[in-house]
C-alpha cells in the first residue's frame, strides 16, 4: 500500500472533544489518517491481506488482524469499510490565521450541514491543492466517520478550520490579500470570466438557503458556474469541485 506524503503544517495533535473518538473506515481515509503524524490513533483493525500491506509510522498501535465481521461490528451498518477500520481522536481544528497567509484557494462553507458534502468538498480541496476548508463552529457537522469516508483521505490532507464568526474570518482573509468570490446562481458573471487567480476564497452557501446576507455582503464579487438553464443548481460539493478546478487552471 503506497504511503502518502503528509502535507499539513502547524496543527497540534488531536485531543478528545465533545464528540469523542470514532472508528474511521475505508482504505483511503484510514491510510491518510495513519500517515498523518498529527492524528492520534488508538486502534487499528484490518483483515489479513490489508494488514500485511500497512506501513505504519512510529508510535502507531499494533494492527489487530480480524475478519470482516469484526470490522463491521465497529462501523455503521452497510458501511463500505474495505477491510480496514481505525479508531481515532478528532484532529484539533485549525484557525483561520493558519491558512490565510497562503497563495492557494480557500473554501468557506456558510452553514453547510451535511457531513457527506463537507467530506466531498475536502476531497476536492485535496485534489486541487486548496489551502483549507472553513466551516462554522455551529450549524456545521462535527468531524466523524461519514465526513472522513466522504473525504477519502482529504480530512487528513487539507486543514479544516472552524470559526465562530464566518464574516470576521472572511475579513481577515481579505486583509491577507485574498479575493472573496461568492458562488451564486443568480450572479451576472461566470467564474471563468472573473479573471481570478489562485489566491481566491470561494464562498459556498447552504443548499436551499444559499449564503446568508452578512456573508454575501463580505464578498468582493458574486460569480456563477455555466450550467444549462434546464437545471437550476448543482449540489454544493459538485459546485465546489468545479469551481476549484477552474481556479486550478489559473496556476
Amino acid at each position: 500500500m503506497t504511503k502518502k506524503k503528509f502535507r499539513k503544517k502547524g496543527a497540534a495533535a488531536g485531543k478528545d472533544g465533545q464528540h469523542g473518538t470514532y472508528w474511521m473506515y475505508g482504505l483511503h481515509a484510514c491510510v491518510a489518517a495513519l500517515d498523518n503524524p498529527e492524528r492520534e490513533v488508538l486502534r487499528i483493525a484490518a483483515v489479513p491481506d490489508i494488514a500485511e500491506q500497512l506501513v505504519l509510522i512510529e508510535g502507531r498501535p499494533q494492527v489487530e488482524v480480524v475478519d470482516t465481521l469484526a470490522i463491521a461490528d465497529r462501523v455503521p451498518p452497510d458501511a463500505v469499510h474495505q477491510g480496514l477500520a481505525v479508531q481515532v481522536k478528532p484532529l484539533t481544528p485549525y484557525s483561520i490565521e493558519d491558512i490565510a497567509h497562503d497563495d492557494r484557494p480557500i473554501v468557506f462553507l456558510d452553514q453547510v450541514t451535511d457531513p457527506h458534502n463537507v467530506g466531498a468538498i475536502l476531497r476536492s480541496a485535496a485534489a486541487f491543492d486548496a489551502a483549507g476548508v472553513v466551516i462554522t463552529k455551529d450549524h456545521a457537522p462535527k468531524e466523524g466517520a461519514v465526513m472522513a469516508k466522504s473525504a477519502s483521505g482529504g480530512l487528513d490532507l487539507v486543514p479544516l478550520v472552524q470559526v465562530i464568526n464566518l464574516a470576521k474570518a472572511m475579513d481577515l482573509t481579505k486583509e491577507a490579500g485574498y479575493w472573496i468570490a461568492g458562488m451564486d446562481g443568480g450572479a451576472d458573471k461566470q467564474l471563468h470570466e472573473a479573471g481570478l487567480g489562485r489566491k481566491t476564497a470561494l464562498v459556498m452557501g447552504a443548499e436551499g438557503k444559499g449564503m446568508r446576507r452578512l456573508t454575501e455582503e463580505r464578498c468582493d464579487l458574486l460569480v456563477k458556474l455555466p450550467i444549462h438553464e434546464q437545471m437550476e443548481s448543482l449540489n454544493v460539493s459538485n459546485a465546489a469541485a468545479i469551481a476549484l478546478y477552474e481556479l486550478s487552471r489559473a496556476a
